[in-house]
């Protein structure tokens, strides 16, 4: 599985961005696809997800501004998208993609990217 985010960047308080995510390999439509934030000090926190069957769930400091989306664009390819509105400084930090599906036999596992920067000025 391999994941590769594009989209982050500089912006203005208030302003918008939107991030995408491609997804390759071996992923189970029954999978969930997601997006996690990680500023400088903190723990990496999710941001949003959505499941195969399309639900979707979002942090508390997001709702309402941010929305995930995703879609089959071919055999073994998704796209992942995060649609960020009236971003905030506190939105700064390291977007990573992930995904993770849950083994029979090993639990829950986890696959990221490389992450991008998304940066917010006041």
């Amino acid at each position: 599985v391999q994941l590769v985010e594009s989209g982050g960047g500089l912006v203005q308080a208030g302003g918008s961005l939107r991030l995408s995510c491609v997804a390759s390999g071996n992923i189970f439509v029954t999978g969930t696809m997601a997006w996690y934030r990680q500023a400088p000090g903190n723990q990496r926190e999710l941001v949003a997800s959505i499941t195969g069957g399309g639900f979707t769930n979002y942090g508390d400091s997001v709702k309402g501004r941010f929305s995930i989306s995703r879609e089959n664009t071919k055999d073994m390819v998704w796209m992942v998208y995060l649609q960020m509105n009236s971003l905030k400084p506190e939105d700064t930090g390291t977007f990573y993609c992930n995904y993770n599906y849950n083994s029979p036999f090993k639990g829950r596992i986890d696959y990221w990217g490389q992450g991008t920067q998304v940066t917010v000025s006041s």
